[in-house]
């Protein structure tokens, strides 16, 4: 098989078999035969003399078989060079055609190819937009929790606050009551909360650093598509006019290293699968992170209020006993008024008295048994019946009023430690609550 001039032993593309010219069979010229007469004239007696003269010298028939050789082998070379030329002109144009269509092929191949490029950057830039705006919402997401955090140390610190200032309480108002269990249920609550945004704000941050590292992932991977596209696309651009295009026999080859168009496909699609999976974790996360939010804050204002109802369901049970304390302790000022009022009924009981005193001396047929007298008769007996009821009970305070004296100084030492459970209650640990974060939602936007 003959090999086209040109092209290289190394070749990547087999080139297409091709006709061979037509071969034109040489033909022998026909000899030319010189028929050369002898003499037939008798030798000279002299012809020992011209001997060398004869025999330096070509004979004719020498000379005629001399120039029909040459023109033989002038013929054949002739007809050989034409047969050259014609196999040669078949050749180039055999070759110029090859090579226009191997070109053709590999720009169209080349063509091919950067739509595939083109495909896969567009992809790859569409998922490291994606990705980089989902990185910022969770970035965004992670900052709330760590303001959510922060918003806890308040709720914190006035528990801590309000279950310090309790301690302070004396006996035996000392006691581990229904406000003393809200506070403690609501300082595990937030140590929980707290405990739980850590452990998400570890997780966000995770999860951001997989979302930067699999953008990066995906931006070497465009880059190296954006670089390869250009080589490619100045690569189409070459022609047999072009002025840049040279020789380059060591590229004729095929890398070690070199991928395969499915491996190829395959590293982008990898790439852009890897990135929607962070992506969707991403998402979940901050699904996540909202519920969580919101949860710790419906808990954390449940508590509150729990909190906040045990205090004032405490300082009115406060003020209703130091007030039965206060009440023993006014026996001397209760005695002062049921004489006083004692007073003053027997006051309106002369009144009756007098007045009916003064009807009985009516003369004749005018002491009648009017309505007068009987509303008066009717008075005294309802004042009578008020001022006996009013001496047991001043007969009743006045003994009080003696045993009371027995255990005047444990009542006020009572009443003292009341009102200094109703003042921690009620001024200390209610008034600092006001400080209380309103909501941790909103709170973590702040």
């Amino acid at each position: 098989q003959r090999r086209e001039p040109g092209s290289g032993g190394g070749s990547a593309m087999a080139q297409p078999e091709e006709p061979q010219p037509a071969v034109v069979p040489s033909c022998p010229l026909p000899s030319k035969i010189c028929d050369v007469v002898r003499s037939e004239r008798p030798r000279s007696c002299c012809g020992m003399a011209m001997a060398g003269f004869r025999t330096s010298k070509y004979q004719v028939p020498e000379w005629h078989r001399r120039n029909a050789g040459v023109y033989y082998k002038a013929f054949t070379a002739s007809e050989e060079s034409e047969r050259g030329r014609a196999e040669s002109q078949n050749l180039m144009k055999h070759a110029a055609a090859s090579a226009q269509r191997a070109q053709e092929c590999s720009k169209s191949t080349l063509g091919q190819r950067l739509q595939d490029i083109h495909f896969w950057r567009v992809e790859l830039q569409k998922e490291i937009m994606e990705l980089d705006a989902e990185t910022n919402l969770l970035a965004a997401q992670k900052l709330r929790l760590e303001r959510a955090l922060d918003a806890t140390e308040v709720p914190y610190s006035v528990v801590i606050d309000n279950l310090e200032c309790r301690e302070r309480r004396q006996p035996p108002d000392l006691v581990i009551d229904e406000v003393e269990r809200q506070l403690l249920k609501e300082a595990d609550l937030i140590r929980d909360i707290r405990d739980l945004l850590k452990r998400t704000i570890i997780q966000a941050t995770t999860q951001i650093r997989s979302n930067r590292i699999q953008k990066e992932n995906c931006e070497l991977d465009w880059s190296d598509k954006v670089e390869t596209y250009h080589i490619d696309d100045k690569c189409v651009g070459y022609c047999t006019d072009s002025t840049n295009v040279q020789f380059h026999p060591s590229s004729v080859k095929f890398e070690e290293n070199a991928s395969t168009p499915k491996s190829w496909a395959q590293f982008s699609h990898d790439n852009i699968s890897r990135a929607e999976q962070e992506k969707l974790a991403s998402v979940q996360l901050r699904s996540l992170i909202n519920s969580i939010i919101h949860d710790a804050s419906e808990d954390l204002r449940m508590q509150r209020a729990a909190v906040n109802e045990a205090f004032d369901n405490r300082c009115r049970e406060l003020d209703d006993a130091k007030l039965r304390l206060e009440q023993h302790l006014e026996q001397a000022t209760n005695i002062v008024n049921l004489k006083k009022s004692i007073r003053d009924k027997e006051a309106h009981l002369k009144v009756a008295h007098t007045r009916l005193f003064d009807r009985s001396f009516r003369p004749n047929i005018e002491l009648c048994r009017d309505e007068p007298q009987f509303r008066l008769i009717s008075e005294v007996e309802e004042l009578t019946v008020f001022l006996e009821a009013l001496k047991r009970k001043l007969m009743e305070s006045e003994q009080n009023l003696k045993n009371l004296e027995e255990t005047r100084m444990k009542l006020e030492k009572e009443i003292a430690v009341k009102a200094n459970s109703i003042f921690i209650d009620r001024q200390k640990c209610m008034s600092y609550r006001v400080r209380y974060p309103v909501d941790l939602e909103v709170a973590s936007y702040k």
